[in-house]
């Protein structure tokens, strides 16, 4: 069964929105073992619709089309579908009624526009609407389906999961073949993709001919590289093991090549690894930024629970504040020194286990003799304190986010051999 997305609406092309709702798709589809190659985006217009909805027919047996099923002018995807379809539009009175009373409900006039989102295609199935006004469609065509629903996402997730799943499940139960994707990724900080590739390019070889196991990178900008392993089998536990088998010769090739660098699974942030290795150790942490200005402090308590671990962070962007506050050696503040008692300093203040911080250059000019990406990281744990120099690339936005998820990093790999 391979299934197509199609979404619609004019601002997906402008960039005013982002289309999250063809993201949450694909990953549906591909945790059902339903291929998905294809996705498109068109704009509000009737024959580019209709073009986009032929194509994807043309080359997938099942369409999902996300928007374009409101009131207003240029929500046409029912007359597009009617017209691939090669019938009429027909007013559903019961959707109609059902408009107008959710409306009198809350004490509003309806408008009559709102009655378009109770035209039908003749032969299509409803999907009935339990979150807006909007019903959702399911549209045969011979041995295909289009199947439309509104692009707000938390309409389309409940049509999606109450009726559209449940269908292509069934189609696919009909044809006699059912296949179980599953997937995993494995999240790193530290190389480069080029990097990644590279060490894993032998890998990607033998797997060249495989139906089974797939592996694929995606760049995440800040939140560094991701390694994508997708296994097919026959059955849920089939599935497992292959990827399970998968990850373990995966993450062997990329710590043989590049070291530790896989800080995460799946939705794991930099941060939860962080937490976790405290909540094992049983240990505090404090931090003392400057550049980055209260960032690692505000991805730390991103992470539920972050009060049984995390003590606080001094924010001390002015050099005074260094000097007075965290007891800091009076002198150039970008030195891996003053990182050093930043980090020692803040320990004693929070009374903390651990601690660490950050000080650099943000840019665009230098200072202290050192150019714009000079970063020191200082680290305090037990009786050792000690820093790590960065020297990271981009602009001052850039500088300032790659420095707080490699002070937490810096602090990971500390952490692992203590």
């Amino acid at each position: 069964m391979r299934v197509e997305v199609v979404a619609v609406g004019t601002e997906l092309l402008l960039g005013q929105i982002a289309d999250t709702n063809s993201q949450w798709l694909g990953e549906q589809l591909a945790a059902s073992g339903l291929s998905s190659h294809f996705h498109q985006h068109v704009g509000d217009n009737h024959d580019r619709i209709v073009l986009a909805f032929r194509t994807a027919l043309a080359r997938s047996d099942a369409l999902i089309v996300c928007g374009g099923l409101g009131p207003t002018q240029d929500d046409i995807t029912r007359q597009a579908i009617a017209e691939i379809m090669n019938v009429p539009l027909e007013r559903d009175q019961n959707i109609a009624d059902g408009i107008r009373r959710m409306f009198e409900s809350r004490g509003r006039t309806m408008p009559e526009n709102n009655l378009l989102q109770a035209d039908v295609p003749r032969g299509a199935k409803i999907i009935e609407q339990r979150r807006g006004t909007a019903p959702g469609l399911i549209c045969p065509l011979g041995n295909k389906v289009i199947y439309a629903v509104p692009g707000v996402p938390y309409e389309l997730t409940e049509m999606f999961e109450r009726a559209i799943l449940p269908d292509l499940l069934d189609r696919v139960r009909a044809d006699g073949s059912t296949s179980v994707i599953r997937s995993r990724v494995l999240r790193t900080w530290g190389a480069s993709e080029s990097g990644l590739a590279e060490a894993l390019n032998s890998r990607f070889e033998e797997l060249v001919d495989s139906s089974r196991v797939t592996i694929a990178f995606l760049a995440s900008g800040i939140e560094g590289i991701k390694v994508r392993i997708t296994a097919r089998g026959d059955d849920d536990a089939n599935a497992e093991e292959l990827l399970a088998e998968e990850e373990v010769q995966v993450r062997e090739i990329i710590e043989r090549a590049l070291g530790d660098i896989i800080f995460g699974v799946d939705d794991e942030t930099m941060e939860d690894a962080i937490a976790k290795r405290l909540c094992s150790k049983g240990l505090t942490l404090a931090v003392a930024e400057s550049v980055t200005g209260g960032l690692v402090a505000s991805r730390l308590v991103n992470v539920p629970g972050a009060s049984e671990w995390f003590r606080g962070g001094v924010v001390s962007y002015a050099s005074d504040v260094k000097f007075e506050v965290l007891g800091v050696a009076k002198g150039p503040v970008v030195s891996g020194s003053a990182a050093e008692e930043m980090a020692d300093g803040v320990r004693t203040l929070l009374r903390s286990d651990v601690a660490i911080s950050i000080t650099g250059v943000a840019g665009p000019e230098s200072q202290d003799g050192h150019p714009a990406g000079t970063v020191f990281v200082g680290i305090a744990l037990g009786e050792n304190v000690e820093h790590v120099q960065l020297n990271l690339p981009g602009d001052r936005p850039r500088v300032r986010a790659y420095s707080a998820i490699s002070a937490l990093d810096a602090l990971r790999r500390i952490l692992d051999r203590n």
